[in-house]
């Protein structure tokens, strides 16, 4: 009722009727606020025309851009937008009309500023949208603006274009140059492309070629140099010449990776067996140094044994582990059998040592010098081992006690020590240095023991004839000193030199010895020879391993050489009946390889094993070629075959997978004879390709299927789109639609189609949205309808509440033709029957609930929110629909006819708690009752 007398009261220019808001609007002044909204609103009109007056009034390009993709084809928005646009009518400032002409994406509207624009950049901007070469041609012939006729010119790229451009352009001369200097352009393009596509054609079958050839020093840089001329070519390859030249490539870096292969091969077991031999010296080294530091160390302890043994295990453990991968020299193994021996007496010598420590011990407590020196007898302590330190006290003991005996015994030594010192002066005068040094040594120590008055004479003269050898030292180390000592350096320099081959370091290190051995005694010392010594030692054992591989290398070249032999007689022997003769021409190929590796050989054996492998490999290539006929027979079997397929009756599909098996046959044959493998492969490809010439247009047809199949689906959704349901029974036009679509299905797999299914399913999901309302609008309606019937059952319960009177309303009395449908007419029965039945004492109070409960779930379908107050029903609503939505689905349209139904049944209603109530229902049901958008 309320909205009724809002659309009496309303303005004209919201008036239902469409002339009259026209009439309204051309009275409204944009410069007034309120008349502005009013406009504003107009541009949200459904009349198109109404709505293109108010944009135009409101001068608002922007909403007149943003509305014309919908009014595309009306020739008024076109006209409008275009003189907007370009300048020709309103105020919009150059800058936002260039910024809009960005987004346009009408072709009719674009050429039009390109005529008809107000400003150069305007023009060129629309320009620069276009995409069609027939517009840039007729741009260029007939646009007022020279700059726009040279750029649309600049823009025509075809061969086709530039022939029309240079016959159209008559009025501008540089148009036409420019249209003749391009079709020039491709012409020399086209030649140029020709010969660069010669030229990669050659290089192609040069790859091709140098692909089938077997390996040579040669082969890896002959591979570049082809792929450096086909890369340095500029023209981009053709998809096939690419194809081949990949493949090409591939099959020479085959060549090239197997061969590497075993190149690498050989020196990663080369490697692993210097790195097993170098892990194997740093073990036998540590166990050699610990066992250093314990003939060095002050005293042996129980940590030193127990470290020992622990080392000793580990170096067990790994020596084993590394012997299995690869053995040991000999001298290597030498080495490890000295260290072990000096381990094994050194354990046995701590193993005595316990026995007899505790005891000794006692011994040294007691000063029982006696049974120290039995005890340390049964020890029996290796000299080079350092003693423990409860052994050595007991040493000095019995040494002190020895020191003192022999105090006694020094009268009856005095005269042996002359008899020595004679000795050493006759040693002096024949010059034997070494001797005489050696006697020096050991005469200075005991006779400077001596003690006495007596001794005193030796002192002196052993004196006098130490100074005498300190001269005869003196005198043979002024030439050799200087000499000795650059041979040290040289010959340390030597060992230290880690990059030095091992022939070169054994030369020079001869070459240093020689010259060592020459000087004699002259200049020699302990510190010089041992360092010389030492030197020359490790430079023996780093070239022990290589003087070993020298002598062991001939002999397991020619042991080699002679195994394969034996393997190619042993082939030869048994030939396999199926021999691939590309395995055997790459036995072949490795077989002369392996041959060259695998030199030198002790040269007694090398002239009778080089005529064994001749003969071996003259009886080889002869089984090759054996077998490389017989597979030519074979091949020429298979062209056979593909030819019989051009005839056969069987399904093409079958075919062409019967040509691929014979392709897979093919390739598992091997190779003919060289000269005749190309012209059978020329020949069986030139078959394959006919059949697969045939499968690629039958592909194509499939494609134009597919395509035919897209377009129509296309049109069908283009003509869903533009389809708007008017009315609530449109629903079996869209399910024509829909069954329409579902034949054309299945799609292929396609991106488009994809987003072809996605717009589909949008525009359906819009179109049963719209019935949907259109559906619910009608339920307003007819629910509309009834309000006489309502009015009449408002009175009729009127009286019931008043004087007890039960009357019953009949409907076609109160509504005449108008009829009723099925839920309103079972509501209209069941509001008579509540008026006869007798009234509980809180009916009103219910009545209000229900009301209320009504009110908000008619709320829900038509705003989707209720206010604050009515938040529990809400949930309570919502709970209920979803518990219904599980049972059974229910429409808009279908939950909003049972809403109306519900609320004619509700009674009998007292007139005040509807009158409460009425106005808010009415403004939902006008919600609900109005029409969607087109």
């Amino acid at each position: 009722m309320h909205g009724l007398l809002r659309r009496l009261f309303a303005p004209r220019w919201q008036h239902p009727n469409a002339e009259v808001r026209r009439q309204a609007l051309h009275r409204l002044d944009p410069d007034h606020r309120e008349q502005r909204q009013a406009l504003a609103s107009l541009a949200q009109d459904p009349d198109s025309d109404i709505q293109l007056a108010a944009l135009l009034a409101l001068d608002d390009l922007e909403g007149l851009m943003a509305a014309y993709p919908a009014h595309q084809d009306d020739t008024a928005w076109q006209e409008a937008l275009c003189q907007r646009l370009s300048g020709q009518q309103g105020q919009t400032a150059l800058g936002q009309r260039e910024a809009l002409a960005e987004r346009i994406d009408d072709t009719k509207v674009l050429n039009a500023l390109v005529h008809k624009g107000d400003n150069l950049n305007l023009r060129l901007t629309a320009l620069a949208r276009l995409t069609d070469e027939r517009d840039f041609i007729e741009h260029a012939c007939h646009n007022g603006v020279a700059a726009v006729r040279h750029q649309a010119a600049d823009r025509v790229v075809s061969e086709e274009g530039l022939k029309q451009l240079l016959k159209k352009a008559r009025r501008d001369r540089q148009v036409v140059r420019m249209a003749k200097d391009r079709l020039q352009e491709r012409r020399a393009d086209a030649e140029w492309k020709e010969a660069q596509q010669q030229k990669r054609e050659t290089l192609l079958q040069q790859l091709e070629k140098h692909a089938q050839a077997t390996w040579e020093p040669l082969y890896g840089g002959r591979l570049r140099h082809l792929q450096r001329e086909w890369e340095q070519l500029p023209q981009s390859p053709d998809p096939d010449q690419e194809a081949r030249y990949h493949q090409a490539v591939l099959a020479c870096r085959k060549t090239l990776h197997d061969h590497e292969t075993h190149e690498q091969a050989r020196q990663q077991n080369n490697q692993q067996r210097e790195a097993t031999d170098q892990t194997r010296e740093q073990l036998l080294e540590g166990l050699e140094e610990t066992l250093e530091g314990l003939r060095l160390g002050n005293g042996l302890t129980a940590q030193d044994i127990d470290s020992l043994r622990a080392q000793r295990q580990l170096l067990g453990q790994r020596w084993q582990q590394l012997s299995d991968e690869h053995p040991p020299s000999d001298s290597m193994r030498q080495r490890y059998t000295r260290a072990l021996k000096e381990y094994e007496a050194c354990i046995e010598a701590w193993q005595r040592w316990q026995h007899i420590s505790a005891d000794l011990e006692q011994a040294l407590a007691d000063a029982d010098h006696s049974a120290m020196a039995s005890l340390l007898d049964q020890c029996r302590w290796p000299d080079s081992l350092t003693m423990p330190t409860l052994a050595r006290q007991a040493q000095e003991a019995l040494a002190d006690a020895h020191e003192t005996a022999d105090t006694q015994n020094d009268a009856q030594s005095l005269s042996a020590y002359n008899n020595d010192l004679d000795a050493f002066a006759q040693l002096l005068e024949r010059g034997a240095f070494k001797s005489a040094s050696r006697l020096h040594q050991r005469l200075k120590p005991r006779i400077d023991a001596l003690k006495g008055d007596d001794a005193r004479p030796l002192k002196a003269r052993l004196k006098q004839l130490g100074a005498q050898l300190a001269e005869l030292r003196d005198w043979r180390g002024f030439v050799a000193g200087p000499k000795r000592e650059q041979l040290c350096d040289s010959i340390e320099a030597l060992a230290d030199d880690q990059h030095m081959a091992d022939a070169a370091l054994d030369r020079h290190h001869r070459q240093l010895v020689k010259e060592w051995k020459s000087l004699g005694d002259a200049a020699a010392d302990r510190e010089l020879s041992a360092r010389f010594r030492a030197a020359s030692d490790r430079i023996h054992e780093r070239l022990a391993p290589w003087r070993e591989q020298l002598s062991e290398e001939r002999a397991a070249n020619l042991r080699a050489r002679e195994a394969l032999c034996e393997q190619l007689e042993t082939l030869i022997a048994q030939p396999a009946q199926d021999a691939d003769p590309d395995v055997l021409r790459e036995i072949r190929d490795k077989a002369r390889q392996q041959w060259r590796h695998h030199s030198p050989v002790p040269r007694e054996q090398a002239e009778a094993i080089g005529r064994r492998f001749g003969r071996v490999r003259h009886q080889l290539q002869s089984l090759i070629d054996t077998r490389a006929e017989h597979i030519a027979d074979q091949k020429k079997n298979l062209i056979s075959k593909v030819q019989a397929l051009h005839q056969d009756e069987r399904p093409l599909a079958e075919r062409i997978e019967k040509a691929k098996q014979l392709q897979q046959q093919w390739r598992q044959l091997g190779r003919a004879p060289k000269g005749e493998e190309q012209t059978l492969w020329k020949a069986f490809r030139h078959e394959c390709d006919q059949l697969f010439a045939r499968r690629d247009a039958h592909k194509k047809e499939q494609l134009a299927q597919q395509q035919r199949q897209l377009d129509s689906l296309q049109a069908l959704i283009d003509e869903m789109d533009s389809w708007q349901p008017q009315d609530a029974r449109d629903h079996a036009k869209l399910d024509a639609f829909i069954e329409q679509a579902t034949h054309l299905e299945p799609l292929p797999l396609k991106r488009r189609s994809e987003g072809m299914q996605r717009r589909l399913s949008g525009i359906i999901r819009a179109r049963r949205e719209r019935l949907n309302r259109l559906e619910v609008a009608d339920t307003v309606n007819a629910w509309q309808q009834l309000t006489p019937l309502i009015e009449a059952h408002l009175r009729a319960d009127q009286r019931r509440l008043v004087d007890e009177q039960a009357d019953t309303v009949d409907a076609q009395a109160v509504l005449g033709e108008t009829t009723l449908t099925a839920p309103f007419e079972q509501a209209h029965h069941q509001r008579n029957q509540r008026r006869q039945e007798t009234l509980p004492e809180a009916h009103e109070a219910s009545l209000k609930d229900q009301l209320a409960r009504l009110r908000v779930h008619l709320s829900l379908l038509a705003m989707g929110r209720v206010h604050q107050q009515d938040e529990p029903l809400r949930l309570a609503i919502q709970v209920e629909r979803l518990n219904d939505g599980l049972q059974k689905e229910r429409s808009r349209a279908q939950e909003v006819s049972e809403v109306l139904a519900d609320l004619i049944a509700l009674g009998p209603m007292p007139r005040s708690l509807w009158d409460q109530e009425v106005g808010e229902l009415d403004e939902l049901l006008t919600q609900l009752a109005r029409t969607p958008p087109p």
